[in-house]
C-alpha cells in the first residue's frame, strides 16, 4: 500500500442536506465519512480524503452551500490514520477514474490552506525582522571570513522564501491586498539586510576577491537556472503541503548571498562590484517570482468565482509578461555591463 497524506474536512450545515453533500462527494475519492448531529438544527459531516482531493472538495462545498446560514468548513491535517488509506477494489466509472487522475496529477492542498500558509509568512513581526537580521549577520561574517558553514547556516534561518512565494500566490489569484503586504515585507527585508550588511562591511575586513564574494558579483546562466528552479520548487512544495524548510534554503541561496554582498561591498567602497551583486539579486528575485507564478498556474491555483478568475487570468498574464520583460532588460544590462558569465 502506498502512503497517502490525508485531510479531515469538517462541514457544518443545517439539517436536511445529506443528499446534497453526497452529490458533491460523488466522483471524489473518500476514505471515510461520518455524520454527526451536533444540535437539533445542525449537522456535522466529517470526511476523510487524500490531501489532493481536499481542494476540489472544499470548492464543491463552497459552491453548493456557501450562501447558507450556518455553513462552516474546517480542515485538519492528519498525522497518522490507522488503518491507513484503503485500496479501491470496486470498479468505478470512467468519469470517476478521470477525476482521480486529475487529482493525483494536479494534486494540491486546498486554496484556503495555501492562502493561510503564504499570508502568515508575510507577517512583519519582531520575530520575522529578528530572523532577517540574524541571517544577515551570520551571512556577512561567513562571507567576510570565507566560511561556507556559516553561509549555509545563514541560509537555513533566512525567511525570504515567505514573502517571495506570497507575491507569486497573490499574482496568481489576483489578491491585491496580499500582493501589497508581500511587497512591503520584501522591501523592508531588503532595506534591513542592506543596512546591516553595509554597517558590517564598514567594520569587517572584506576581500572582494575571495570566491564566496566574487561568485556573487557575476551573473551566469547557472544562476538564472537555479533561481528559476528555486521559485518553482518553493511554489510546488507549498501547493502539495510539504515542508518548505529545505526549499527555503534553496531560495535563500539565490537571494541572501548577493544581497549581503551588495551591502558589504558598499561598506568598503567597491561600488562597481556592489552594483554587480545588486544585479544578481534582482535577476534572481525576478526568476523566483516568475517561476513561482508559472508553477501555481500549473498546479491549478485560481480564485473560486468566475469573475475573480477572469481578473486573475488577466493579472497573471500581465505579471508573466512584466517579469519576462524585466528579466530580459536586466540580462541585456548585465551583458552590456560585462558581468554575464556564459
Amino acid at each position: 500500500m502506498v502512503s497517502v497524506a490525508l485531510r479531515l474536512v469538517e462541514l457544518t450545515l443545517p439539517v436536511g442536506n445529506d443528499k446534497l453533500v453526497d452529490e458533491v462527494l460523488e466522483g471524489l475519492r473518500v476514505e471515510e465519512k461520518w455524520v454527526l448531529k451536533i444540535s437539533d438544527d445542525r449537522t456535522m459531516y466529517r470526511i476523510l480524503v487524500p490531501w489532493g482531493a481536499s481542494g476540489p472538495l472544499i470548492d464543491g462545498f463552497t459552491k453548493r452551500f456557501g450562501n447558507i446560514d450556518g455553513y462552516r468548513i474546517m480542515v485538519h491535517s492528519i498525522a497518522a490514520s490507522i488503518p491507513g488509506p484503503k485500496d479501491e477494489e470496486t470498479p468505478r466509472d470512467q468519469k470517476s477514474r478521470l477525476k482521480d487522475v486529475i487529482v493525483r496529477r494536479i494534486g494540491r492542498i486546498s486554496r484556503e490552506e495555501l492562502y493561510l500558509g503564504t499570508s502568515d509568512a508575510t507577517m512583519l513581526t519582531y520575530v520575522y525582522l529578528a530572523t532577517v537580521a540574524l541571517s544577515v549577520i551570520v551571512a556577512a561574517i561567513g562571507l567576510a571570513e570565507s566560511n561556507i558553514v556559516m553561509i549555509i547556516g545563514a541560509m537555513v534561518i533566512s525567511p525570504l522564501l515567505g514573502p517571495s512565494m506570497a507575491l507569486s500566490m497573490a499574482t496568481t489569484v489576483a489578491d491585491v491586498k496580499l500582493a501589497m503586504v508581500s511587497i512591503r515585507t520584501l522591501v523592508i527585508s531588503i532595506a534591513l539586510a542592506t543596512t546591516l550588511s553595509l554597517i558590517m562591511g564598514y567594520y569587517l575586513s572584506v576581500d572582494p576577491t575571495i570566491p564566496e564574494i566574487a561568485s556573487t558579483t557575476n551573473v551566469g546562466l547557472s544562476d538564472i537556472c537555479v533561481a528559476l528552479a528555486s521559485g518553482s520548487a518553493g511554489a510546488l512544495f507549498l501547493t502539495i503541503g510539504f515542508s518548505t524548510a529545505l526549499v527555503g534554503v534553496m531560495v535563500a541561496v539565490s537571494l541572501l548571498p548577493p544581497l549581503v554582498t551588495f551591502g558589504l561591498l558598499i561598506g568598503v567602497g567597491e561600488f562597481d562590484l556592489a552594483l554587480d551583486a545588486a544585479l544578481l539579486f534582482a535577476t534572481n528575485l525576478i526568476c523566483i517570482n516568475l517561476s513561482g507564478v508559472l508553477t501555481f498556474v500549473a498546479q491549478g491555483v485560481r480564485p473560486r468565482s468566475w469573475w475573480e478568475a477572469d481578473k486573475a487570468k488577466t493579472l497573471t498574464i500581465w505579471a508573466i509578461v512584466i517579469w519576462c520583460v524585466l528579466l530580459a532588460l536586466l540580462t541585456m544590462l548585465i551583458v552590456l555591463w560585462g558581468g554575464f558569465d556564459f
